[in-house]
């Protein structure tokens, strides 16, 4: 059961990352899924190449559109009041002028190929960067849909970049060009984690073939923390410990 969540509170902070993604020149979009990886099934380029779909939809049909549009059965917004039914909060929800631009730089994959954690970048129309992630769960027909998403502008913010070196693509460009893909083992599934952390997990899944796990949790404060664990050889290895500010 989902732990009730303020609407308004949890769509402020998702409209901070409002701001039009530039469209994203094709060699760059091809560059970053040659460097995305692959072992035999898994191939994290193709969340990648999901996340670019994604982005496109925000840009031309509207942010929330495209959220509905990709998000799987079930799927869970994360905000600092807790997570929420992405269905129930986003329904009818009007689109914002301009929709957030944003890039994966880690793509963490299971070896059956059918759960996917990326971690990227975000720049919102005030000129804020910041975090989020996005688990993504491969459905019946081979496509790949949302299941939880997480985001928060840095605090502090990072120094102002030189003007030379900015510019309306550096989110999706430069992360592109530095995306890393990472593939479970698929042999020596490993024990089931549990409850490793403290506090316990508000959300967590687990791939049905036991190699990728994640899990969510929130403090009173409303900060978030997002954890990944990856089957390697047959132990597992947390490949990433994020946090989200509260606000």
């Amino acid at each position: 059961m989902l732990k009730p969540v303020a609407a308004l509170t949890l769509l402020a902070l998702l409209s901070a990352c409002a701001s039009g993604p530039p469209r994203t020149p094709t060699k760059v979009i091809e560059r970053a899924l040659a460097n995305a990886g692959t072992t035999g099934l898994a191939q994290p380029g193709q969340i990648v190449a999901a996340e670019s779909g994604f982005a496109r939809t925000a840009r031309e049909q509207g942010q929330w559109t495209a959220f509905r549009e990709y998000a799987a059965p079930g799927a869970v917004l994360h905000g600092a009041d807790g997570p929420a039914d992405a269905a129930t909060l986003l329904r009818g929800r009007a689109n914002p002028a301009q929709p957030m631009r944003w890039a994966p730089r880690d793509v963490w994959m299971s070896c059956d190929s059918k759960v996917a954690v990326s971690q990227g970048r975000f720049r919102n129309e005030a000129g804020l960067v910041g975090n989020y992630v996005t688990v993504w769960q491969r459905q019946d027909k081979g496509d790949y849909r949302w299941s939880y998403h997480a985001s928060a502008p840095d605090v502090p913010q990072p120094p102002p970049r030189p003007q030379q070196a900015r510019g309306e693509d550096e989110i999706v460009v430069l992360a592109m060009e530095m995306i890393k893909g990472h593939v479970a083992d698929c042999t020596g599934r490993p024990a089931d984690p549990g409850p490793a952390t403290n506090p316990a997990p508000l959300v967590k899944g687990t791939s049905a073939d036991g190699s990728l796990h994640w899990l969510a949790q929130q403090r009173e404060d409303g900060a978030r923390r997002f954890i990944v664990l990856l089957n390697k050889a047959g132990e597992w290895d947390e490949v990433l410990d994020i946090g989200f500010n509260p606000g």
